[in-house]
């Protein structure tokens, strides 16, 4: 949710900020003059209560002979008061609406849409092979360890299995992305992948990507398509403690996503799929925190890549492509020989208060006060990492160079059809 005190310091921000995401800018307007009504119907019902309580004074201090004319007085001053707190109620529902039907005023991202992100970074050497080069599906199933056809079977398109060696290749991608976490002062997390419709709605996600998620009617539940939803429910309604710095969790979950947006994407092998596995970094800190904060998951992420070994570039996101929660986000996108382009991997996003304003999670600073926490997200792995590091690891026989770092999980450096 935005905050109100910061679009009434700097609407020009807000507004700026909504044309950069090609929203509409007049919806600040309208919040602004929702504000302004909102205030003035508090100020009506204030002074009507206020006028109230000295009627009622008035009828207690007045002879008896007095009091039945002064209590017709005080039935009407009552329902001129009733009147007053429906008209304030409604103001502030609207101001409610508004607030949140306007994202996260965006912090130094490029304006446009998906395509007019800003590359900031390659890392790495694209390869070059002189063999005709296999898609990771091929690879995987001449490996023996992605099998489509019985997923497909078993849960319907966009599902697989990953065996043996597969398993082994993303479970150890996921105990080196915990370890790491650990070792950066993250507390390892396994989180719920069920959360309330409150959750949710509070990350951002039911605002504009509610077809992508799995909903349980019955149950009144959402599947997670991140751990980031129940990591940033962890501490709803509550006032936490950053006297000693950020808190810093790392959930490790299954994740769930509907893909309904994608027909005809991506439908070949496990780019796209409605089901994996990741590990997600998640921070609560001070709000004069979180772009430092923001560099330090974008650092861990470069780590995770280089120890896998292929090669990346970093683009900044363009304000149009952002989440409603996301003042800024950084992606990773890996070079995918088969399609000759850069593919994401990871990312990590600055949400600023907005998150921790819709969930009500606050901290005390110096003086004592409460103040609404600032969050971020990132991600260090994820099943679609397997893409990357079969594809580019690949060798002219269909086997498959295993990076080191993975080895130990693995148990073998290489492996063959």
């Amino acid at each position: 949710m935005i905050d109100l005190k910061s679009v009434r310091e700097n609407p020009d921000h807000v507004r700026q900020s909504q044309v950069a995401r090609g929203e509409d800018p007049g919806l600040v307007d309208q919040l602004l003059a929702a504000d302004e009504a909102r205030r003035a119907a508090i100020q009506t019902a204030d002074e009507l209560r206020g006028e109230q309580k000295a009627f009622g004074k008035k009828i207690g201090q007045a002879a008896p002979e007095d009091r039945p004319a002064l209590l017709e007085g005080s039935n009407e001053l009552k329902h001129r008061v009733k009147e007053a707190e429906a008209a304030e109620a409604e103001a502030a529902e609207a101001v409610a609406r508004l607030q949140v039907a306007i994202p996260n005023p965006i912090q130094g991202a490029p304006a446009g849409g998906e395509e007019d992100f800003e590359v900031l970074e390659h890392v790495g050497e694209v390869p070059e092979f002189d063999f005709e080069v296999k898609d990771h599906l091929d690879l995987g199933e001449a490996l023996g360890i992605i099998d489509m056809a019985r997923g497909a079977k078993v849960g319907g398109a966009r599902f697989y299995y990953l065996v043996g060696d597969g398993a082994w290749m993303q479970l150890g991608m996921l105990m080196l992305a915990a370890q790491k976490a650990r070792e950066a002062g993250f507390k390892v997390i396994v989180p719920p992948v069920l959360v309330r419709p409150e959750i949710m709605a509070g990350t951002g996600f039911l605002d504009e990507h509610d077809e992508e998620i799995y909903y349980l009617e019955r149950d009144e539940l959402y599947l997670v398509g991140t751990s980031e939803v129940a990591l940033a429910g962890y501490h709803r309604d509550e006032i936490i403690d950053l006297s000693d710095g950020p808190l810093l969790y790392a959930g490790w979950s299954s994740c769930f996503r509907r893909e309904a947006g994608s027909y005809g994407k991506d439908t070949k092998g496990i780019l796209r799929v409605h089901q994996f596995d990741k590990l997600e970094m998640f921070v609560y800190c001070k709000p004069e925190d979180a772009e430092e904060m923001h560099q330090k998951l974008l650092g861990l992420e470069r780590e995770m890549l280089e120890q896998v070994e292929v090669p990346y570039r970093i683009i900044d996101v363009a304000a149009g492509d952002l989440g409603s929660s996301a003042a800024r986000k950084f992606d990773t996108e890996a070079w995918v020989p088969s399609q000759n382009t850069y593919r994401e991997l990871t990312s990590t996003s600055n949400c600023t208060t907005f998150q921790a304003r819709r969930l009500n999670t606050r901290y005390r600073d110096a003086d004592g006060k409460t103040q609404t926490a600032a969050t971020l997200n990132g991600t260090l792995a994820t099943t679609r990492w397997l893409v990357a590091i079969l594809e580019n690891h690949q060798q002219a026989d269909g086997s498959v160079v295993v990076p080191e770092a993975l080895r130990p999980w693995v148990g073998k450096d290489v492996l063959t059809p």
